[in-house]
Formats: structure tokens, sequence, C-alpha cells
């Protein structure tokens, strides 16, 4: 395996709902304090420009790629000298998407990727994406994904196979006090699954999650509930935070000869069988 050196962060922002310039400000603000704390790339939430649940403001801002909003995500990685990765709304030939964006120090748009897994309603307003996407940079090659991605491990591991050493998770991940009190669905289940899938591909994994309050529908609330963190290889965690808006960062460095002992021990991937799984 070939060394791993990167300095990763995870923005955990709550969004102006239905506004752009105050959430691209506030990007701004952390994507300077995330240089500030060493980052070579800061990871920012699903639909950080917009918010999430914008109902019919949607047409009118979800923009092409290369848009408005996008010049301006390149403009602050290039103003602060770093990768920056962020979800917001794209549109192509009349279909809406939930894409995650990468750019370079430059402020060049190295990436544009949509969303391939769309949960629950989604289906009724996006067009999924239809391929896995692993972009070649400076920092490794990194594998791109929008929250429900994560669920699914062979999609995770498709990735490693095509050569992501480096997964970014730009998330909304939601609950009410109906999936929180009767089912415990919150941040311990996401950082569990974070560790998770870095453990089982022996890879680093940065997922930055929304917090804050969202109103869905007149008299139905989902609360973002943060727990943004990086994982390493052995799905430990590097670096997270709980509630509350902020920055934390990971500083990873793993030599070739530690990566190469590690997954001697870790063999996961070269174990996996999944001529057994498919069954009869």
């Amino acid at each position: 395996m070939p060394a791993v050196k990167i300095s990763i962060a995870v923005s955990q922002m709550d969004c102006v709902v239905g506004e752009v310039q105050p959430n691209l400000d506030k990007i701004a603000s952390m994507a300077r304090q995330a240089k500030s704390l060493g980052a070579d790339i800061v990871v920012f939430p699903e639909c950080a420009t917009t918010g999430y649940f914008i109902g019919d403001k949607i047409g009118k801002l979800a923009e092409a790629p290369g848009g408005p909003q996008s010049q301006a995500l390149g403009a602050i990685a290039k103003a602060n000298g770093l990768h920056l990765a962020c979800g917001l709304y794209t549109t192509e030939n009349g279909a809406i998407s939930n894409s995650q964006q990468l750019f370079a120090p430059d402020g060049r748009m190295l990436a544009n990727y949509r969303k391939v897994h769309l949960f629950a309603a989604e289906r009724t307003v996006y067009q999924a994406g239809d391929r896995p996407m692993v972009v070649d940079t400076a920092l490794g090659k990194l594998g791109m994904t929008i929250c429900y991605d994560l669920i699914f491990p062979e999609y995770i591991q498709r990735l490693v196979a095509l050569g992501a050493n480096i997964v970014i998770n730009s998330t909304n991940w939601i609950n009410d006090p109906y999936q929180r009190d009767t089912w415990a669905w919150g941040g311990e289940r996401t950082t569990g699954l974070v560790a998770t899938r870095a453990l089982e591909n022996v890879i680093v994994l940065g997922m930055a999650n929304r917090v804050g309050h969202e109103v869905a529908a007149p008299g139905l609330t989902f609360d973002s509930f943060g727990h943004s963190c990086v994982a390493g290889p052995s799905g430990r965690i590097l670096a997270q935070i709980t509630g509350g808006e902020g920055v934390a960062v990971a500083h990873i460095d793993i030599p070739a000869a530690d990566y190469d002992r590690w997954t001697s021990i870790a063999t996961y991937r070269i174990d996996h069988r999944p001529d057994v799984y498919k069954g009869g």
C-alpha cells in the first residue's frame, strides 16, 4: 500500500435554509479556519450552500455545474490554497441532482459527483447518479460519496477497487423524536458506520454532517445531528465534532511500511468471498 499523508478537515455547519450567500459566507469562514488548523482538504455537508429541505425553491437554487455557486466554492478553495469538497444541488438537461463537488487549491473543479443512492422521497425529486467516482489528486485517490451512499458496503468496496484510499462523505443525517427515542438513530450509529466502512476497506474516511433543524413540511421538523468525524484504516476515530458548529482536523501520516504491516493483519479485502454470498 502507498503511504498516506493527509490532513483532512470536516466542517460541521448549520445552514440558512433557502438562501445561498449566508451559507457561502459561512463556508468561506470555515475554510479559513480549516486552513489555519493545517488542513489539506476540507469537506462540507450535503446541500451546504442552500440547506436540504428547500421545497419549491429548488428549481431556482439548483444551478448547472460550474454555475455561480460552483464558482464561489472554487474561489474559496483558491483563496485558502486547499482542496474543498461541498454538497449542493445541480441541474443538467432539466433534471436536478444532489451533488458533491471537489475543487483543487487553484480553484479548478476536479469533479461533480451525483448521489447514486437516493433515499425515500428523494427518488421523486432528483435524478440519481449512475457511476462511482474516484478522483486522482495530489492528496491521493479520493472516492466521492453523499450521505446514504455510505450505507451500502458494496459501493464503498467498488470505490476502493477503483483505487480510492481516501473516501469523503458530505451528508445530512437527520432524525426526529421517534427515530431518536425508539430506534436510537443518531450520532452513535453514524460514527459507527464511518468506523466500520474505514475498517473493512482499510482506508481513511471523512464524513461532514450538518447540524441544526429543518422543517420538511408543516408540523414536521427534523434535526441534523452532527457527529462529523474522520476515521483511519483501523476504524479508529481520529477527529470528531459531536454537537454544534465547528471544524475538526485529523492529521494522518502513515508510512507505506506501517500500512503494509497493518494490511498484512487486516486482510479483509482479500478475504472477501462474493461467490459465497450470492447463494443459490
